[in-house]
């Protein structure tokens, strides 16, 4: 019996859920004699009676919902002949085996026990080596999809010469460097192949060995960053003439004839980039920053400024120098069109840390004054170049951030000690003549005043702005994955919820007039205050 990890002791285990010595399978009091005279003793129970056990669906005894027609037809066999249920029998029986996320980390030489097994799935397992020389000779299916398989060179050491189709989807660590295994040398009859969301990134180089198979119909390239490059749908098709099925897509002849003879110049594909284009539309409820209770007003009162934008992670983009592009074909590949709606009816006081994925840069909309609908009317192409970086970002997906950008900007308050005195040679001469100048000023104004005339507008006051208080009003997950799989477009409406504020007398309480000489930091200290009760 082989270990724990073992794919046979997976099978096992399977096979014990099956219950085949178990009623009503199996040999017991319910199925000890034969019937004599057309009557069977009170306690034995008729074959077909105990058959319906096993094929009425409200039954305890039928079978769970992930088991396969042979199982249902093994534990039939169980009642209408147990005594033929041995292991030899077992072995022979079964030509298709799923052993699926059972915690498999090896394929043992226990499955050569299998004479007639033609399908072997092993998906969503552990599985990293995969000795070939315990896989049936008699294989024309198998399946590895989701493993951690990292190189072929075990495999296609004794490769199952009837293999049919080869399932090697979604093992991250397989890239070009086993591009070598995938020819006709170890596959001469392989139909079908499945190599999605790994790493590939070459696609010239794996095409050339691709060629070789002559009878490969089905491929599946989708997920991996050379499927990103412009283009490579079409310069798939027209490389491998002899291909249906291209990502689960049927390849029709009107598809094949307008990418013909795009193979044929392979240097443009290397020369193309990829751009992607995100569109930023419009916010929705993010609610007034002016509260029912006006602040204090006055030549010292403070002035408040309110800022909204839209921050959104992209992968980092590649740098083109501008002769360069004018020489590279860009071709649009992707266009992303992120439109956001805030449903809310109440400001956030607390500040939230912004945090932000290391898989690429961020990027903001421009700041827009509050309204009841503030429309971003943000678009922006990045373009580049490396695929791998761009493969690992549309897995992650991006963060969408509304932030609220407040400034509070104070008059300058002098001093007693402060006067307002002429720069350079002037200085002395006016502090002299600062009581004559004052008193001659007062009585122009109000001679004016008498006449009727208006007096002279006083100049804008120096303002001092605090630091910005930045605060996010909502943030959330938007997933691109659709993307690597060949959608062109995503859309999509970030709802961010209710947004809860705290009393309106913090607020007003948070725009009193500071103290002389402490404005910047008295207004960061209480804000820091609020954000930490």
């Amino acid at each position: 019996m082989a270990g724990p990890g073992a794919a046979s002791a997976a099978f096992w285990e399977h096979l014990r859920r099956l219950c085949l010595d178990q009623f009503p399978c199996g040999i017991g009091s319910w199925a000890r004699a034969s019937p004599r005279d057309g009557f069977l003793p009170p306690e034995e129970e008729s074959v077909e009676s105990l058959t319906d056990y096993l094929r009425s669906l409200g039954s305890p005894w039928a079978l769970p919902a992930d088991c396969s027609p042979e199982d249902q037809q093994l534990r039939e066999l169980a009642v209408q002949a147990p005594r033929d249920i041995q292991d030899s029998l077992i072995f022979s029986y079964f030509k298709s085996l799923r052993i699926v996320n059972k915690n498999v980390i090896e394929i043992d030489a226990d499955l050569l026990k299998f004479p007639n097994l033609e399908e072997l799935i092993l998906s969503a397992n552990h599985i990293s080596k995969i000795n070939s020389s315990n896989l049936p000779p008699t294989l024309k299916v198998l399946e590895l999809c989701g493993n951690e398989v990292d190189g072929l060179k075990d495999l296609c050491a004794h490769p199952p010469p009837e293999l049919q189709h080869l399932g090697l989807g979604h093992n991250c660590q397989l890239g070009s460097s086993e591009e070598q295994y995938l020819t006709d040398t170890y596959w001469p009859k392989l139909v079908s192949l499945d190599l999605s969301y790994n790493n590939f990134t070459n696609l010239l180089s794996l095409l050339l060995k691709l060629l070789t198979m002559k009878k490969l119909r089905v491929l599946v390239l989708q997920g991996n960053p050379l499927a990103l490059l412009p283009g490579y749908r079409g310069f798939v098709i027209d490389s491998l003439p002899k291909l249906c099925t291209l990502d689960d897509v049927i390849i029709t002849p009107d598809e094949r004839h307008d990418f013909l003879e795009l193979s044929s110049n392979p240097g443009e594909l290397l020369k193309c980039y990829t751009k992607m284009v995100v569109v930023i539309g419009k916010v929705r409820g993010v609610p007034n920053p002016i509260g029912s209770e006006e602040p204090e007003t006055g030549p010292e009162a403070p002035i408040i400024t309110y800022n909204y934008y839209v921050t959104y992670e992209f992968a980092k983009d590649e740098k083109i120098e501008e002769e360069e592009t004018d020489k590279v074909d860009i071709l649009e590949m992707e266009e992303c069109d992120l439109t956001f709606e805030v449903s809310c009816s109440e400001d956030v006081l607390s500040s939230k840390a912004l945090r932000f994925s290391p898989l690429g840069n961020v990027y903001s909309t421009p700041r827009k004054p509050w309204a009841e609908v503030i429309d971003c009317d943000h678009t922006k192409e990045h373009v580049t170049r490396d695929m791998v970086a761009l493969k690992a970002y549309l897995l992650a997906g991006t963060t969408v951030t509304v932030v609220e950008e407040k400034v509070v900007s104070w008059p300058v308050v002098l001093t007693p000690n402060e006067s307002p005195t002429k720069k350079g040679k002037d200085k002395g001469k006016a502090e002299k003549g600062k009581g004559k100048g004052k008193g001659k000023e007062k009585e122009k104004e109000k001679e004016k005043e008498k006449k009727g005339g208006k007096k002279k507008k006083s100049p804008s006051p120096e303002l001092r702005s605090d630091p910005p208080i930045v605060k996010v009003l909502g943030s959330g997950h938007v997933n691109l994955e659709s993307l690597l799989a060949g959608e062109p477009l995503v859309e999509t409406v970030c709802d961010f919820g209710i947004l809860i504020t705290e009393s309106t007398s913090k607020k007003v309480a948070f725009l009193r007039k500071p103290p002389v000489g402490r404005i910047g930091p008295w207004c960061s200290y209480l804000f820091h205050q609020h954000c930490l009760k």
